[in-house]
């Protein structure tokens, strides 16, 4: 009898717009644009940003802690590489009210999850690509 090595999921493709944020969980930290002058965060990646393109946004850390601002549990097989049952959320991210990531609940329950539930980033590596999920925080933990 033969097993199957684990499918890999679909992986994103690097693009200098986006390498910065598929890479940057090489070193445990979740980075966002954020423009230089006026401070605003971006996400998904943009090539510029302030009054009519006049900066162009820096790759920056952020403190990788979150809300779930809103959720479905899949319970359907798509792909081989996630197994259902599992949590697609929209998580707000602590540093700017609206800067939204769609993304994997992890490490949980799916009867668990609520809105309003804090969360933190953790990554899952496939090569140099960090796919950014977030697990809920215990008691005490963030904000």
């Amino acid at each position: 009898m033969t097993t199957a090595p684990p499918a890999t999921p679909p992986l994103p493709r690097l693009t200098p717009e986006t390498e910065f944020f598929w890479t940057s969980g090489a070193d445990g930290l979740l980075r966002i644009q954020r423009c230089p002058e006026t401070g605003t965060w971006y996400h998904p990646p943009r090539p510029d940003c302030g009054p009519h393109g006049a900066y162009v946004p820096v790759p920056t850390p952020v403190s990788g802690l979150g809300t779930v601002f809103s959720f479905t549990v899949n319970r359907q097989p798509f792909l081989p590489s996630i197994v259902p049952p599992y949590v697609v959320a929209i998580v707000e991210l602590d540093e700017q009210e609206g800067l939204q990531l769609m993304t994997r609940l992890v490490n949980c329950d799916p009867e668990d999850v609520r809105i309003g539930q804090r969360v933190r980033v953790v990554f899952e590596q496939h090569g140099e690509i960090y796919l950014p999920f977030f697990e809920p925080l215990t008691d005490g933990a963030g904000r």
